[in-house]
């Protein structure tokens, strides 16, 4: 930097670069030293999309264009961190934050450049259709198999917390793929997609007895992929004999779902949250470590990941049962384990997870909150918990709102009351993509 000379600091995450970056780039280098600050990995994803590229080769990427000075990191969505501690005399952006989920996080940076006697320069904002068709064929690469299904292992190496939602067809898909949030500036979406067999079965009117087979599952599957690009994880049930679990870990693998969660139960699928309420067989820690051994044997790649779900607290068989299993399984190869409770309070499974972490603090470990649901992302991010399933919301929210609608048309003999109840079709089409 020369002697006198402005300081200039603005921000990238793109792994696509057009001719609207590289003018941007050429007007803040006029201004002065430039130093670009690249959002991390895990920024990028809740800014606008998973990256294809990884932060140190956007780096590269960037630090070789024409005008820029320096490259540092910018670990978060805000702007302070970096403003502070470089103190740019000029802070570029395009004017396309002004309005929308990012207007928070320019009023924050304008009032610190601001404060110390720094100046905001905004330039239009570049909408090419070069960019757009780019952007398009990057998002499509997101839906294909060999992309989609690593998503999740990198997910959780980049994050500390996984969040993923219930789907169990191609429009809850969408809704999990494009529902956003902005609090404070910071943009929140959920991280992928778990694809329940008490849901899929709920959808056909069948019960949750595995009555629904995989050709089925399947074809639910295709259908949520084939509009949507985020992971998937499926629900597994007991999976089967193994013999075909490991024809089934074949396929899923193939198509690009990124994990399989099967339970240790034996014999006739019951739903975990009846308990002992009802007759269920826990399968031997031999019979399971074997399955889970052939299914490990039978991956091709090491991106999917066959996740053991313990049934020891949902049975009552204690939590050194739960615990013998878990490491049992974790030896056989198990890549998670998900451990389950029904129980309103989350003290036992926040005992498992302590002890469980006391000699294992790399596998990752999966909760489904429907029954503790009163602890927060945060409490189980702190506790060492890995991924959130939220498994069945989207179907218990669904049919009370649709049976209210049709008592209301049945009360009033026409379908004015139930407007109000009802989302416009206009909302309902714009979450639908027109390719």
């Amino acid at each position: 930097m020369k002697q006198n000379e402005k300081l200039v600091y603005m921000s990238m995450s793109t792994d696509s670069i057009h001719g609207g970056h590289i003018e941007i780039i050429r007007k803040a280098a006029e201004l002065g030293t430039l130093i670009v600050g690249v959002l991390i990995d895990e920024m990028v994803i809740v800014h606008k999309r998973f990256p294809l590229l990884t932060y140190d080769e956007r780096v590269k990427i960037i630090s070789g264009l024409k005008g820029v000075s320096k490259v540092v990191p910018q670990n978060s969505l805000s702007y302070k961190e970096n403003l502070l501690k470089y103190r740019p005399d000029y802070l570029v952006h395009g004017d396309d934050w002004k309005e929308g989920t990012q207007k928070e996080l320019r009023t924050e940076a304008k009032e610190i450049v601001e404060s110390y006697g720094g100046k905001l320069v905004e330039f239009p904002y570049s909408h090419s259709l070069e960019y757009d068709f780019f952007e398009g064929k990057e998002r499509e690469k997101l839906s294909m198999p060999d992309f989609r299904r690593g998503r999740l292992k990198k997910l959780l190496a980049m994050k500390q917390l996984v969040t993923i939602m219930e789907a169990h067809s191609g429009i809850t898909g969408l809704l999990v793929e494009k529902t956003k949030t902005n609090e404070n500036g910071k943009i929140k979406e959920f991280d992928g997609m778990w694809v329940s067999s008490l849901c899929d079965s709920t959808a056909k009117g069948k019960p949750d007895i595995e009555l629904v087979d995989m050709s089925s599952r399947l074809k639910t599957i295709d259908e949520i992929m084939d509009v949507t690009t985020k992971p998937i994880i499926l629900d597994g049930d007991t999976g089967g004999l193994i013999e075909h679990f490991v024809y089934n870990v074949r396929t899923l693998e193939r198509i690009g779902v990124s994990a399989v969660i099967i339970e240790d139960k034996t014999g006739l699928k019951k739903n975990s949250l009846f308990g002992t309420e009802v007759e269920q067989t826990q399968d031997s820690i031999e019979s399971f470590c074997e399955k889970i051994s052939a299914g490990v044997k039978a991956k091709k790649t090491t991106d999917f990941m066959i996740i053991a779900r313990i049934e020891s607290l949902i049975l009552e068989k204690g939590m050194d049962d739960a615990l013998n299993r878990a490491f049992s399984y974790v030896s056989a190869g198990a890549d998670g384990i998900m451990i389950h409770s029904r129980k309103k309070e989350p003290d036992e499974i926040f005992e498992f997870v302590q002890k469980f972490r006391e000699k294992n603090n790399v596998t990752p470990i999966i909760v489904v909150p429907t029954s503790f649901n009163i602890v927060t992302e945060e409490e189980f991010a702190k506790r060492g918990i890995n991924v959130v399933i939220y498994a069945n919301q989207f179907t218990r929210s669904g049919f009370p709102a649709m049976r209210e609608v049709a008592e209301t048309i049945l009360k009033h003999h026409r379908a004015k009351e139930a407007d109000d109840l009802c989302m416009s079709i206009k909302d309902i089409l714009q979450l639908i993509p027109e390719e």
